[in-house]
């Protein structure tokens, strides 16, 4: 099925493997950044226009996309709110190092949204991670942090390491690493009270830094009761709480913390807070404020080694405030969430229908498919269940059909544009594909 469906993917691209030769001389791996080529196809498709929940390629193939820019556009590409402010801002300047008006409405925005009342930029989610480490780090006075087995926290040294047989090392495939990053690293398994408590006890732990639902491994749910018990552990052992919910944002209003009352000490948003344009926020409670305001009044003068020079700047701002006020609403996280629902029913009677060995995991507007009958309970085991070749050929598969889901795994994301339509041609594409599977892998008859 892979050769075949690669083979139909050549012959719908010359184009974009005209373009992946020539980019081949410039380009690591032929594209602007290196992930851009881990799609399994035979060479990268050229994206000509992204509008709405569509895209279209160079060779002028449509598509219909549940990918989203790897939830960048969870939104949508280019919402026409977020569009209008870029472009009306662009016109009064690009950067400034200095707030504007747009910069006092969006730090109200921030606190009403997420229930948190003091807030800082970033341009991604990677260096608000790092801005909230080293706080922590700052105002407990503590070294070490705590990790989830095969979490994913965007480009932060910190967080990658691994645990195997029970001994944590940094992660297999880690380029250009000198440091042992284990040093002021612990992790453990999601959904693992025991562990988590176990490392808690010795005190050095400045904040466990973890995504409310791990998404980067397939996707494992929190076990119930697991969150709250978290959020008890780390205040009865005084480690500050930190929630990535770059990628729970699909959960709704709020994102996870706010729906499931979770109270974080830290919260981090990127890639989508600002409709796809470059930005990230990170908010934190009164007491952290006060604290931290502490930490930058007794520290010698000098660079914090926290912010960068273009963070904050007026465009992001603009966007970021655009996005909170016009884009990211209720009723778009009800189509949203309602187009998931579809899907996943979809899928979920598939799976029954044909008598698969999957399952379907859903966290609001975002759902996937794995490939054992019983979800997984930690990264470990979902990373562990996934099979070779299977999801690459349905990708490919879907895509050469029309329909883009994410690399790496299987992730489906609806935005507030996502048709009906296209939600159920993407449930019947998944039907077509498990049929015809079903006949290659009968064995021939005599």
């Amino acid at each position: 099925m892979l050769e075949s469906e690669r083979a139909a993917y050549v012959a719908r691209h010359p184009r974009s493997r005209a373009l992946a030769e020539r980019g081949g001389r410039h380009w690591l791996a032929g594209v602007p950044m290196h992930w851009m080529s881990d799609w399994g196809t035979p060479f990268p498709m050229h994206i000509a226009t992204a509008r709405g929940a569509e895209l279209e390629d160079v060779d002028g193939n449509r598509f219909a996309d549940f990918c989203l820019g790897d939830t960048g556009a969870m939104f949508g590409h280019s919402p026409p709110a977020v569009s209008a402010a870029l472009e009306a801002q662009a016109r009064r300047g690009l950067t400034t190092m200095l707030p504007g008006e747009d910069a006092t409405a969006a730090g109200e925005l921030l606190a009403g949204r997420f229930g948190l009342p003091y807030w800082q930029m970033a341009q991604t989610a990677s260096d608000a991670n790092r801005a909230v480490i080293r706080w922590a780090r700052a105002v407990t006075g503590r070294p070490a942090i705590v990790v989830f087995d095969r979490c994913y926290h965007g480009m932060v040294d910190d967080t990658f390491v691994r645990l195997d047989a029970g001994v944590v090392g940094n992660r297999p495939g880690l380029v250009g690493q000198a440091a042992d990053l284990t040093r002021h690293t612990r992790c453990v398994e999601f959904n693992d009270l025991a562990a988590v408590e176990s490392v808690l006890k010795t005190r050095d732990v400045a904040c466990v830094l973890a995504e409310p639902v791990m998404t980067n491994a397939g996707m494992v749910l929190p076990e119930p009761g697991f969150l709250d018990a978290l959020r008890r552990l780390t205040r009865k052992h005084r480690t500050l709480l930190a929630f990535d919910e770059t990628h729970t944002l699909s959960s709704g209003i709020g994102g996870y913390s706010r729906i499931a009352q979770l109270e974080p000490d830290f919260l981090v948003a990127g890639k989508a807070i600002a409709g796809g344009f470059p930005c990230a926020v990170y908010g934190f409670t009164a007491e952290l404020e006060e604290r931290i305001r502490g930490v930058l009044a007794a520290k010698p003068a000098g660079h914090s080694g926290i912010g960068t020079t273009l963070a904050g700047n007026p465009m992001a701002m603009a966007a970021l405030r655009a996005c909170l006020e016009q884009v990211m609403t209720p009723a778009a996280y009800a189509h949203m969430i309602a187009m998931a629902e579809r899907l996943e029913d979809g899928l979920e009677q598939l799976v029954e229908v044909e008598q698969l060995p999957w399952h379907v995991q859903r966290v609001g507007a975002r759902l996937e498919v794995g490939f054992t009958r019983e979800p997984p309970r930690t990264g470990r085991q979902s990373i562990d269940s996934m099979p070779p070749l299977l999801p690459d050929a349905i990708r490919l598969f879907l895509l050469n059909r029309g329909l883009v889901i994410t690399p790496f795994h299987n992730m489906m994301l609806m935005s507030p544009v996502t048709a009906v339509s296209s939600v159920d041609r993407l449930g019947s594409a998944w039907a077509q594909c498990v049929n015809e599977l079903r006949l290659i892998s009968r064995p021939a008859r005599a």
